[in-house]
């Protein structure tokens, strides 16, 4: 399901031991990552994005429906499939489990929050392994799995243990061929209803657990990216419990999250965007900030009025958005604008990367634009997604502690980079 002749790129996740939420050190411990680019033909980047979305929306709308009727909003008649793994890009570490420990190969997830393996490498069991009474599944949105609760020692590289955290050890797994499971650091009252008998018992992730037994100073999660157009390059930094002022300018824009369902079920926050100077293409509304999704997801009628402002057609070959070079040279920037700040994505920043065409199934001399169709016209909740493309041009923070997000500027934002 995930190819490995693909867009391959080390991702590094450095753990910040801090005194304070948004403290800096200059050493960290870092665990590698693999990016690869999970399409297998033309199309699949955008019918990847838009499942992923659709799914996103359905659970949330579930969620928030049954609260409405006084139900448990994470009850099984509540909770859909998430599409976790119906994803264009996925981030893959080598994780420690047990002692001594055996490395599995799991999928890095934002978007889930259970941790589980068995997929691929069989669990081996050692002095640090207690199954529990629990049986533990996830539907996701192109796979599944369910099998046994165990909690056991866990290594995110050197010098980072997690004690007694909970992991899924599947005895039957679909969609995940070539991974050993997930690396769940989603929001953690996800991981609800997933167990059984003990459905309305809450897991907490790793994240949740590196906080609570002193590891990082508070449940934070910072995260850079860098514009890439090769096929393998080392490009990207997870930030455990504080932020690497080496990788922004500026200060950092906090956000708080949004009420409005169903983004208020995610990483939710009200933003506008407009077109150069005077063009509006989305009034202030909420949405989503998803490192699991490539592309710049607007609503349907936003998208409408980028493709007017920008004279940009449907590219029947990639479903991405296709202009000229003389167009290109009158493209104008974008301006996202939330919690009284707005952030510019330049002109060149709204490109696919002109190098890696071929490998989406394009023309390697065309212009393709990252800004894409949710697929759902706006008024419903989730009317965008702030997704890899735009994350790789401001750094961003992922604050459970404060329940907030934050936005920085970098030395790529601005970056001709495509």
């Amino acid at each position: 399901m995930f190819p490995t002749a693909s867009l391959t790129a080390l991702l590094v996740l450095a753990v910040s031991v801090v005194a304070k939420p948004i403290v800096v050190r200059d050493s960290f411990v870092t665990l590698p990552f693999a990016k690869q680019l999970n399409i297998t033909g033309a199309l699949d980047l955008v019918h990847k994005d838009q499942a992923r979305a659709q799914a996103l929306r359905a659970h949330g709308t579930a969620r928030a429906n049954a609260r409405a009727q006084g139900l448990n909003p994470n009850s099984a008649s509540a909770v859909t499939s998430i599409g976790v793994t119906n994803v264009a890009q996925v981030y893959v570490a080598n994780v420690g489990v047990g002692s001594p420990a055996t490395s599995y190969s799991l999928l890095i997830d934002t978007g889930s929050s259970n941790t589980w393996l068995g997929a691929g490498k069989t669990y081996v069991k050692t002095s640090t392994s207690t199954q529990t009474s629990d049986r533990v599944s996830v539907t996701y949105g192109s796979g599944s799995f369910s099998g046994t609760e165990f909690t056991d020692t866990v290594s995110l590289g050197s010098g980072l243990t997690i004690t007694k955290q909970s992991i899924g050890v599947a005895s039957r797994s679909s969609g995940f061929q070539g991974f050993d499971g997930i690396l769940g650091i989603g929001p953690t009252d996800l991981t609800l209803d997933t167990l059984s008998p003990d459905t309305n018992t809450q897991i907490p992730t790793v994240t949740d657990n590196l906080a609570s037994q002193g590891t990082i100073p508070t449940d934070l999660v910072a995260v850079s990216f860098e514009p890439t157009t090769t096929t393998s390059v080392t490009n990207g930094e997870l930030t455990f419990g504080g932020t690497d002022s080496s990788k922004f300018t500026g200060s950092i824009t906090f956000i708080g999250l949004t009420g409005t369902s169903p983004a208020n079920e995610f990483w939710g926050i009200n933003q506008s965007i407009r077109y150069s100077t005077g063009t509006t293409i989305l009034s202030s509304t909420a949405g989503i900030v998803d490192t699991g999704t490539t592309l710049i997801l607007i609503a349907t009628d936003a998208l409408t009025r980028y493709r007017s402002a920008t004279g940009a057609v449907l590219d029947n070959t990639t479903g991405l958005l296709r202009i000229t070079s003389a167009q290109f040279s009158n493209l104008k920037s974008l301006f996202f604008t939330t919690g009284g700040a707005t952030f510019e994505l330049t002109a060149n920043a709204q490109l696919w990367p002109r190098s890696l065409n071929t490998a989406i199934g394009g023309s390697a001399s065309s212009i393709y634009l990252v800004v894409n169709d949710l697929g759902s016209n706006s008024g419903e909740g989730l009317d965008f997604i702030n997704g890899y493309t735009f994350l790789e041009r401001f750094y961003s923070v992922f604050d459970t502690t404060n329940k907030r997000v934050g936005f920085a500027t970098t030395s790529f934002t601005t970056a001709t980079t495509n």
